[in-house]
């Protein structure tokens, strides 16, 4: 097979060299030219047939009269997975999923394809990263004894899809994408050349045949996934595992689904036998006082269509001249703005003292409902009084003071009931209309109204 011509195109201005040069002959941009395969002369993309298939071409129609169905899914028999997923595997969908070295992504994936499999699916596992060798070493850890999976160690991207097309899997894991290279271009596998035309191929692929593929990704230092930004743009979905390697319990975040919610989370713990799906996070995220402690309190989060309890820890201590501001699991530069709110409008002054802030158990809230939880829990830290007993807060606090509702109100308050918690304040829009058995509700409207229902209660 002759290897088509490659190019360098540039990413600014998208002027093409015949070889790579450090500046970019048109815009003069510096190391922009990234290598592409040039179109052959004799191909024309007009004349070439289409693929027949999820992505074939319709007549131009308007939206009413376009016939659309519920897409069809695939339970993968982990019910943690399935909720993040949006309910199963989508058929032709594309998954990208990236977290952490040794976090848990082989594992997981692994122990789906071996689920599916044994509800019927054929399943392909490629593994670019290891040997079959070692794939196998591994699904004996985790007890999957007689697994029927199939195992292809494969880096080349024409030798994959001769595969897929020769056992038509329904389900085809790629691990890792920045392992595959192409034939077609010159450049190295992981270079983003490479990684940019191995997705494009395979996504191709499935959407032309109806075969799931679930690409894994490496992750930078700073978290993000690795290689161009364009490579989450091209799958259906994204999801990123989050949490502590030296933890047991991961997080399963979908940032990206066009099939389902985004922002939805799955909870494992990680055992001996692989991941568990873990049934009632809340329980993971609250850590058990005998008796209440300054600095503590619940905040009842959304994640997703999934209400959650999560403990938030502050701590503030005396600073020097140049107090610290350290939040982990949630946003820092939120926490200046409100420790700032809580000076002007509530009294409260920290402007001296070294403030912590922690979201227990490795969880990372990003929701602005979590603003009343964060300064309640810093004033009960800087006056050492503790919360009362079975105590509750979310809403949103804004510049001038006022607590603003936070979506889906009833739900958190349920939730909070149904685990035993007994007072919670709220934002006023937030209160119900009717009575929560158990739960003493108190509707505020600024932050100073807050601070007043705390000091009689405690």
């Amino acid at each position: 097979m002759a290897k088509d011509k490659t190019l360098y195109t540039c990413s600014e201005c998208g002027g093409t060299s015949p070889r790579w040069l450090g500046k970019c002959p048109s815009c003069g941009a510096w190391n922009t030219l990234v290598e592409t395969v040039a179109e052959s002369a004799g191909k024309n993309r007009l004349s070439a047939p289409k693929p027949a298939g999820l992505a074939q071409a319709q007549a131009v129609m308007p939206l009413a009269a376009i016939e659309a169905t519920e897409v069809a899914r695939t339970a993968s028999g982990i019910e943690e997975l399935d909720r993040v997923l949006g309910g199963g595997v989508v058929e032709g969908g594309v998954v990208l999923i990236g977290g952490d070295p040794g976090i848990g992504k082989s594992t997981l994936l692994l122990q789906a394809m071996d689920a599916l499999h044994r509800v019927g699916l054929p399943t392909l596992y490629v593994t670019g990263e290891e040997s079959g060798a070692q794939v196998a070493l591994r699904s004996r850890r985790l007890g999957l004894e007689g697994s029927q999976v199939n195992v292809l160690a494969e880096i080349q991207l024409e030798k994959i899809l001769a595969t897929v097309e020769a056992t038509q899997p329904a389900v085809c894991v790629i691990d890792s994408i920045q392992t595959i290279y192409s034939d077609q271009l010159t450049s190295a596998p992981g270079s983003v050349a490479q990684v940019r035309e191995c997705a494009a191929h395979l996504t191709r692929m499935a959407k032309a045949t109806g075969i799931a593929v679930i690409l894994v990704g490496h992750v930078t230092k700073e978290g993000a996934l690795a290689g161009p930004r364009v490579l989450e743009h091209m799958v259906d979905t994204v999801l990123y595992f989050e949490g502590d390697t030296h933890s047991q319990f991961r997080l399963v975040r979908a940032i990206k689904n066009r099939f389902g919610a985004v922002n939805e989370i799955g909870v494992f713990a990680m055992t001996e036998r692989g991941l568990r799906g873990v049934s009632n996070p809340s329980a993971i995220f609250l850590s058990q006082h005998s008796e209440p402690v300054p600095g503590s309190c619940v905040l009842v989060t959304l994640e997703g269509t999934r209400p959650m309890l999560v403990e938030i820890q502050a701590l503030v201590d005396g600073g020097g001249p140049s107090p610290r501001r350290l939040s982990v699991g949630l946003e820092r530069d939120r926490l200046a703005m409100l420790l700032a709110v809580l000076h002007r409008h509530a009294g409260v002054a920290c402007a001296d003292q070294d403030v912590f802030v922690n979201a227990v158990g490795g969880v990372r809230i990003s929701e602005p409902a979590a603003d009343l939880a964060v300064m309640l829990a810093i004033t009960s830290s800087l006056r050492g009084k503790a919360l009362p007993k079975g105590f509750i807060a979310f809403g949103e606090v804004g510049l001038a003071g006022e607590v603003r509702p936070a979506p889906r109100g009833q739900e958190r308050l349920r939730e909070a009931a149904k685990l035993g918690f007994t007072v919670a304040v709220v934002p006023k829009a937030n209160a119900p209309k009717k009575p929560i058995e158990g739960l003493e509700i108190h509707a505020v409207e600024r932050v100073e109204e807050a601070m007043d229902v705390v000091r009689g209660l405690a």
